[in-house]
């Protein structure tokens, strides 16, 4: 296809052929990549990645809610950088790791904090295609083009007509990110959409003090990057079956989904081992350092974090269900549907040991900056101090890799089975 200047596209976006962009989403639909057994994913971005909040959620759903067995993460981000940025560093501080899966977030400096041009819009092209070609050329087999966020309505600069144009520009870059996906037949992540839909929802109800895109308007608190993680996470595939609990009252028996096993079930108790957890939120869900409190305005729980209870013979009264030190009680007729206890129980079982895989993998990303910003990043300035010891060099680059291995696989060893109860009770 004929390249476009960034601004033609964009201004011709309506016009480019619908049956020839219908194939091609097609096409990527019908032929989307899957998360496999074993993929290493290597999540990369700007400040706002390196920031080590949305890399963090994706890497716990990845290692607790399970899409796939024995995935692994690490992130890359750079504070300050650009695609163009980027695209002349991953060969030798990303592509050497040989990652099977890979992510970009950039645009927010791309943009400059100010209108879109020609010249921006082309360089952000331009430079997006090279980074996913080199990607392809490295081997990543599953590469997902990222948009931009979007900056806060009443933080950036404290001047919410700044802010009204610079999101302009953000999303002149989405369309452009978006088009080099559908130009490389690759995945896109729209970032920016679902923020701007939770950040407008979420001041609407809790003030234009509450921030969606962080305090300075730009790099999100945890509100945020939950909303960052969920459309990264929809890209990578992630369907959200968590699993399945049916429990039939008047029969004593129970049956699980793969990843959750029953251990016994007598007079309504049911004792479960589960290797898959659901996604935990924690903190005040009126606070914007709290994952909480996005919730009703984000359809997490809904798309990623379905772990259903389903209880038949019980009648036709009430049921109340008992689940850690937390109790609920429901129509017969609802749940014999099903629950998510995911979303009906903020406190639950998994809590607890969900916090404590989240502190082994944030140990984990806060020393991967150190490794790759300072230490892989330097190697090859060490290679051209020293000529002669080019491959003692590249040894200690893959002593460098072997140590970020040990600590991802550390990570996903602190994900122990879990034993809960379920005590199910018919309302008198």
């Amino acid at each position: 296809m004929r390249r476009l200047s960034a601004v033609a596209v964009l201004c011709l976006a309506a016009f480019l052929g619908a049956a020839r962009c219908g194939e091609e989403r097609r096409a990527l639909a019908s032929d989307a990549p899957q998360l496999k057994a074993g993929d290493y994913v290597a999540v990369s971005g700007d400040s706002i990645t390196e920031q080590r909040l949305y890399s963090h959620y994706i890497e716990a759903y990845l290692l607790m809610c399970k899409p796939a067995p024995d995935l692994r993460v690490t992130q890359f981000g750079w504070g300050g950088e650009t695609a163009g940025g980027f695209a002349r560093r991953m060969e030798n501080d990303v592509l050497r790791f040989k990652p099977a899966v890979a992510t970009t977030c950039y645009g927010m400096n791309d943009g400059g904090s100010a209108p879109m041009t020609e010249g921006k819009g082309k360089g952000y092209h331009d430079a997006q295609k090279e980074i996913v070609e080199k990607m392809k050329k490295a081997g990543v087999r599953f590469i997902v083009v990222g948009s931009p966020g979007v900056v806060d309505a009443d933080m950036f600069h404290k001047k919410p007509a700044d802010a009204e144009m610079y999101n302009k520009t953000l999303a002149a870059l989405r369309d452009i990110a978006k088009q080099v996906a559908e130009e490389e037949k690759v995945v896109f992540a729209n970032v920016y959409d679902p923020m701007l839909d939770v950040m407008t929802k979420a001041k609407a109800k809790f003030g234009k003090a509450y921030h969606v895109g962080g305090s300075d308007g730009v790099h999100p608190d945890c509100n945020g990057h939950l909303v960052m993680a969920y459309a990264f996470l929809k890209a990578l595939g992630c369907k959200g079956d968590i699993g399945t609990i049916t429990v039939n009252v008047a029969e004593n028996k129970a049956e699980a989904t793969d990843g959750h096993k029953v251990l016994s079930c007598k007079d309504g108790t049911v004792e479960i081992e589960s290797s898959r957890y659901p996604f935990c939120f924690y903190g005040d869900p009126t606070k914007t350092s709290s994952t909480r409190s996005v919730l009703e305005f984000l359809p997490f729980n809904e798309e990623l974090n379905r772990f259903k209870l389903v209880v038949t013979g019980a009648g036709d009264g009430k049921v109340k269900v008992t689940w850690g030190t937390a109790a609920k009680e429901y129509p017969a007729a609802d749940i014999a549907k099903g629950i998510n206890l995911a979303a009906e129980f903020d406190d639950n079982p998994f809590s607890s040991p969900f916090k404590q895989v989240e502190i082994k993998i944030s140990n984990q990303q806060n020393m991967e900056v150190t490794l790759v910003k300072t230490l892989i990043h330097g190697l090859p300035e060490y290679k051209k101090f020293l000529p002669d010891d080019a491959e003692t060099v590249e040894r200690l680059g893959a002593a460098l890799v072997k140590k970020d291995q040990v600590a991802r696989d550390e990570s996903a060893a602190s994900v122990g089975a879990v034993k809960h109860t379920l005590k199910i009770e018919a309302v008198r």
